[in-house]
């Protein structure tokens, strides 16, 4: 395998990609789902802004199992095959989209139904993302490695951006095809998983104990300064400027463009980002990366502030698109910064921090927007929190100058070559 230099040529990777953007797709296509279904059985009985309230709930129930989990989910990505950590979450995901798909056939939706999902996928989520994140550097030669990185988090952003607008779009269709979609494109990830043979793991370093373990992860995100900054810059940001959650009220209550329109919302960050990742496949990014993520994320943060201020539904899909073609690359650089500054037997830990961060972004996020629209109303919410975005991106280029500073994604001698215990 030390002679394939492009990692699509070697079949396990490119089992990993499909599986990984399957289940993303799915898994995001079916969070925009239930935060329609939340959304419409909370106003069928509360005003605009106590629904949007409990809409935001829907993100808090999947952050609580990840953040509780995650000094454990590092250390089972770190001691386990994380093929089948892959396989055993992604087979309770398939069951419960197809449990979510009979209730809505049989008419016998509620929101405890609801809510019950949404901790379950979180739960997945916590024991699959650092699995997954993981397993991508043991598929391929190092001199490979920078390549499949950017695979991998293309796969997963692509997939994370473009799901909801799948979702969307199922569900105008019918809320059955949506969730028969679903429960396939999770069964086909499961499948595709399978096909990836045992692979070499650094070995469980037993000698430590799991404690001890636990916390060398969050030390070394510490002690390395341009990871720390990468991960939480991508933190705040989000966490301020995350939209999606109010997608549902914009299509309903401001737009005016239901459920379809929803779809075309949703589908507008996914066009964005997924043009920006058809370039960096043929044209990786390689110099001023990280003076790039702070511009990306500052344009991120600006986009969503005309979103959140439009009237006009193509002006709202227009900064959409731009919205998600910055994330994009702000992913980009982020996961192969992660990735590459990091060892491989801390990998697992790492990327369970780095996933708590984004969850903390994303579904912190969503409820964080549902108390501010509750309080300032859904555009008020947009609105505060994109400036706070575009605050934090400046903050942050002058509180890490090693940010600034990161020319490439080439790791420094002693992080290729470093151990547990040169760290610990």
């Amino acid at each position: 395998m030390s002679d394939v230099r492009h990692p699509l040529a070697i079949p396990p990777f490119r089992a990993y990609v499909l599986s990984r953007f399957l289940a993303t797709i799915a898994m995001t296509a079916q969070a925009i789902i239930i935060g329609w279904q939340v959304y419409g059985l909370a106003r069928e009985t509360r005003s605009i802004n106590e629904a949007a309230l409990v809409l935001g709930l829907i993100g808090l129930v999947q952050f609580v199992p990840l953040f509780l989990l995650t000094p454990v989910v590092g250390l089972v990505a770190d001691s386990y095959d994380r093929r089948w950590i892959v396989r055993a979450t992604t087979a309770l995901l398939v069951a419960n989209a197809a449990l979510l798909g009979l209730l809505t056939y049989w008419g016998m939706l509620t929101l405890p139904f609801l809510f019950g999902a949404a901790v379950i996928v979180g739960i997945c989520r916590a024991f699959s993302g650092p699995a997954y994140s993981a397993l991508a550097p043991n598929l391929v030669p190092r001199e490979a490695l920078p390549t499949a990185i950017a695979f991998s988090s293309v796969a997963w952003q692509t997939g994370s951006i473009a799901g909801p607008s799948v979702g969307g779009l199922l569900y105008a269709i019918h809320p059955d095809v949506a969730y028969i979609a679903i429960s396939a494109m999770l069964s086909l990830a499961l499948a595709t998983i399978f096909l990836i043979p045992k692979v070499p793991q650094p070995p469980a370093q037993t000698s430590r104990h799991p404690l001890q373990r636990i916390t060398d992860g969050f030390a070394y995100i510490r002690r390395n300064r341009l990871v720390q900054s990468a991960i939480t810059l991508d933190l705040f940001a989000v966490l301020l400027a995350g939209s999606t959650a109010l997608l549902p009220i914009y299509a309903r209550d401001i737009l005016h463009v239901g459920s379809s329109g929803l779809g075309i919302l949703a589908a507008s960050m996914g066009i964005g980002a997924s043009a920006t990742a058809a370039l960096f496949s043929v044209r990786p990014m390689r110099k001023d990366v990280g003076t790039k993520m702070l511009a990306a994320v500052g344009v991120f943060g600006a986009a969503i502030l005309v979103f959140g201020l439009s009237r006009n539904f193509w002006l709202s899909v227009g900064a959409l698109m731009v919205a998600g073609s910055a994330d994009m690359i702000s992913v980009y650089v982020r996961s192969s910064l992660i990735q590459l500054h990091t060892p491989d037997e801390m990998r697992g830990r790492v990327s369970a921090v780095s996933q708590l961060t984004i969850s903390a972004s994303n579904e912190l996020g969503e409820a964080e927007s549902g108390l501010l629209a509750s309080l300032l109303g859904p555009v008020g919410a947009v609105v505060v929190g994109a400036l706070g975005a575009v605050g934090i991106t400046l903050l942050w280029s002058r509180l890490y100058p090693e940010l600034r500073a990161a020319r490439t994604f080439d790791p420094p001698e002693d992080i290729k070559t470093t151990s547990l215990e040169a760290v610990s």
